[in-house]
């Protein structure tokens, strides 16, 4: 008997950590010029437990799929520690590398681009298990059909070819492929976002039931509060690379500090929170370019509250009302009820 997916339980050692990962590409100029640096992501740090879900949200440009390459093994960060399960990534040997990138899967954006229209989605799903475990053809195609059930398919759906799906189908299938090495941790970029918006809550239902039932770990990649607010229990908020403000949910959605998050909040619908988002917050100006950054804090040529220390001393993250904020103005937001936490 095959074991359809294993469950992760909790405990202590987490299963991701980070700690001030930056990762810096360099873009040629032409054969006379020194090569410009792009820093994609600018020092940032978070751990996620087994059966958590930490959602990274900004802009486009911020850096959030950057940084969803670099947890997913598909880039070596520029510096910064990372460890999966306890194992340093950075300096694993190559046996330890090839062992965990099964331990981490992603779930890509697009259903309709990430699956091979030319083969049926039985073989689509056993594909990981061919090339990584010594399963025999009728175990692969034994375990296929346990994922299609878990993920809420039927097991006449083993023998059709990904056009015959819609794309919320299509999507659930992209996420039993993602399970059926048994991965401690999913990286998800953007994966509802592709989806008419009442498939999508389907989509979100079935990566919270799996999580619960399999003690999964989440890394999901939004610019959607809206849809963030039904997965994440912590939020991670970048800007042109930099973590802004980050902490747990609950506390940031009632009462965001940073004004780049009051702006992102304050442009969802159906998001009501403090009086603090209750106000229109519209951000003027274009995102920066990351080749040249904003001197002082990377927000102050868009920022409403912009002082003059904001043009010139750069905002580190600091402890302040249950979370941690990079703002030099950010007691002004403070609430009462903010403080006593």
């Amino acid at each position: 008997m095959i074991t359809m997916a294993v469950k992760y339980p909790a405990s202590d050692t987490p299963v991701i950590v980070a700690k001030d990962l930056k990762q810096v590409y360099k873009i040629s100029r032409g054969f006379l010029h020194p090569a410009d640096q792009l820093q994609a992501v600018s020092g940032v740090s978070f751990t996620v437990r087994s059966g958590k879900t930490l959602a990274v949200v900004g802009e486009s440009g911020c850096g959030k799929s950057t940084l969803a390459r670099m947890v997913s093994l598909i880039e070596t960060p520029s510096e910064g520690e990372l460890r999966l399960n306890g194992v340093d990534v950075i300096h694993a040997s190559a046996a330890e590398h090839h062992a965990l990138r099964r331990t981490v899967q992603m779930v890509f954006q697009n259903p309709y681009g990430s699956l091979n229209p030319r083969k049926k989605i039985g073989a689509i799903l056993e594909a990981p298990l061919e090339i990584n475990t010594p399963l025999t053809a009728t175990e692969r195609a034994e375990k296929a059909r346990a994922m299609l059930a878990l993920v809420g398919l039927r097991p006449e759906h083993y023998d059709r070819y990904p056009h015959m799906f819609s794309g919320g189908q299509r999507q659930r299938i992209a996420i039993a492929r993602a399970l059926m090495l048994n991965p401690s941790l999913i990286v998800a970029d953007e994966p509802v976002s592709a989806l008419d918006v009442s498939i999508q809550a389907q989509v979100l239902n079935l990566l919270a039931d799996l999580q619960q039932e399999l003690g999964l770990a989440y890394l999901f990649i939004s610019h959607d509060l809206g849809v963030v607010r039904h997965i994440a229990h912590d939020v991670l908020v970048m800007y042109l690379g930099h973590a802004v403000e980050q902490g747990e949910k609950k506390t940031i959605f009632a009462q965001p500090l940073h004004p780049y998050t009051q702006a992102l909040l304050a442009s969802t619908p159906g998001i009501v929170g403090s009086g603090v988002v209750k106000r229109r917050i519209v951000l003027k100006g274009e995102l920066p370019s990351p080749l040249n950054p904003p001197s002082g804090c990377v927000f102050s040529t868009r920022c409403p509250y912009v002082v003059a220390r904001c043009h010139v001393e750069r905002p580190l993250l600091r402890e302040l009302g249950g979370r941690q904020v990079a703002c030099h103005e950010a007691e002004q937001f403070i609430q009462p009820a903010a403080v006593q936490q």
